[in-house]
């Protein structure tokens, strides 16, 4: 039962930190906080449910195109709804609600809002040292958290990846070093929108799909990149584990509802005593 608690931890902590990644991704290069990145996650498991459904394409095949076609809707909206914003809050934030009601009524209309639900081929269990696990949720562990390794690439290794360091610590300078801030907001909208897609395609074939699920993941994602850091990619992974395993083990031991007050208790304890969160500078 423990091993499967933290089993179950892992594979939530996996979903955190991909919608985490995202927001601390755009965040960082545009200084915004996205808050429909919640409804960019619910088209990721929409647009998975109709690939695998009605188009019948293989299930990895189906997350890889739903990342890319989220990654391309996340660039149209970064040129034309956030880069005139781009550093300004408050107004990105009107936008941002703005497209939580636009997306949640688009998806209402054309879905209908009944939650649908699709299988993963990955059924079974496997047998590892006598422990019994779960076939599926390993696939999505080793899904999420291969995509941190590409991220920690991407940022460390590229010169793609060292620019959008550079834009984060100083866009002004990065701009007089010749860096296109404009080419490197969207390729960072791209990642960050894919990247929820690729969560809400694994909570997809797990739960279920619908038009109201992206509020819960924004809730988290923001949880997560508060408890790490603001604009800290190694915290928001550390933040987004921490919070998993809190998901999965307690309601082992209590309820649900205990797992949240004392992940949110956490994170206020957190806030008062270290404001720039785990890794990252403080909130402005």
């Amino acid at each position: 039962m423990i091993t499967q608690s933290i089993l179950n931890g892992l594979v939530l902590g996996g979903i955190y930190i991909l919608v985490a990644l995202g927001l601390t991704l755009i965040l960082s290069i545009m200084g915004i906080v996205q808050l429909a990145h919640g409804e960019v996650y619910m088209l990721g498991a929409y647009a998975m449910y109709y690939l695998c459904v009605h188009a019948g394409l293989n299930f990895l095949l189906a997350i890889l195109i739903s990342a890319f076609l989220v990654g391309g809707l996340g660039v149209l909206l970064e040129k034309y709804f956030f880069r005139p914003f781009r550093g300004k809050m408050e107004r990105a934030l009107i936008i941002s609600i703005g497209l939580i009601l636009l997306l949640q009524n688009a998806v209402l209309v054309i879905a209908g809002g009944t939650p649908r639900a699709f299988a993963s081929p990955f059924s079974g269990m496997i047998s590892v040292l006598g422990v019994t696990l779960s076939l599926e949720r390993l696939i999505v562990i080793s899904v999420a958290f291969g995509l941190v390794l590409v991220l920690f690439f991407l940022i460390k290794m590229t010169k793609v990846g060292q620019a959008m360091v550079a834009i984060s610590q100083d866009r002004e300078v990065a701009a007089l070093q010749g860096i296109n801030i404009d080419r490197i907001s969207s390729i960072a909208m791209f990642l960050g929108c894919a990247f929820a897609a690729v969560s809400g395609a694994l909570v997809g074939a797990l739960f279920s799909v619908s038009p109201f699920m992206g509020g819960f993941a924004l809730m988290k994602g923001i949880a997560v990149i508060i408890l790490g850091g603001m604009g800290s990619i190694l915290g928001a992974v550390l933040g987004g584990l921490l919070l998993g395993l809190i998901d999965g083990v307690v309601p082992v031991y209590s309820t649900t509802h205990m797992a949240g007050l004392i992940g949110f208790g956490f994170i206020i304890l957190i806030l008062l005593f270290k404001p720039q969160g785990m890794l990252g500078r403080e909130f402005e």
